[in-house]
């Protein structure tokens, strides 16, 4: 259940039952044709579909996340890795304070990493509580669906093309030679930009709809799964 859904006393009585959270992490950045907000959307969506029939409270996506390399996109939005460690170490301060001892980090943005060693790290103050990182689209069933759809997959390709991430204008024909990931990571944000043009890494622009729905529905399971394997 969103937590937007809820008061204090709907959590208040939830944690005299269980005492599991879910966070999402998501970033505002350049996907191609596709919305900004995708990896915040998708982190978020998932792990809602994921929560309702356990009743677990999702809270609303962290939308800011570490994506420093695409700064030369107008509208993406990066946090300093230090802020960002910080943030997520007072979100878990709060979520524990509340009562909440289990939390799952849904996590949408492969620069959002840091996130899985301040948990960790935060585990050592906090031994009574527990925290796990699920990047939804790259857990392994999840993954493997994605695989076995189309091989090249990435970064603001068809990969993250659903009906709630597209825009009225997001192309839908169309298809990149992956670019050379290891070169990539060594370039400045203006040459990221010029090297990407659109931002799409590598692949098509979009596939059907119902491949696109297999591989959610494997991501919702998968991510219940998560939520439920303490």
């Amino acid at each position: 259940m969103r937590i937007s859904e809820m008061d204090w006393r709907r959590v208040e009585d939830w944690l005299r039952q269980d005492d599991r959270a879910v966070l999402p992490l998501g970033s505002v950045e350049q996907h191609a044709g596709l919305s900004l907000a995708t990896d915040a959307i998708l982190a978020e969506r998932v792990a809602v579909e994921a929560a309702e029939p356990l009743g677990v409270p999702v809270f609303p996506a962290l939308p800011f996340g570490i994506a420093p390399y695409f700064q030369a996109y107008p509208g993406s939005m990066s946090l300093r890795v230090t802020t960002y460690a910080a943030v997520v170490r007072d979100l878990l301060d709060s979520l524990k304070r509340s009562g909440f001892r289990r939390v799952l980090l849904v996590n949408g943005h492969g620069g959002n990493q840091p996130a899985a060693a301040v948990a960790q790290e935060w585990m050592v103050d906090h031994p009574d509580c527990r925290v796990r990182t699920h990047d939804w689209w790259r857990a392994p069933r999840t993954w493997a669906q994605v695989q076995a759809t189309d091989t090249v997959a990435s970064h603001g390709s068809w990969l993250e093309n659903f009906p709630w991430t597209r825009l009225a204008d997001t192309p839908t024909e169309g298809a990149k030679p992956m670019v050379d990931l290891d070169r990539l990571k060594t370039l400045p944000p203006f040459e990221t930009r010029t090297m990407l043009e659109d931002g799409n890494y590598g692949g098509r622009i979009a596939r059907s709809d119902n491949e696109m729905l297999a591989i959610w529905n494997i991501a919702v399971a998968e991510t219940r799964m998560a939520m439920e394997a303490w």
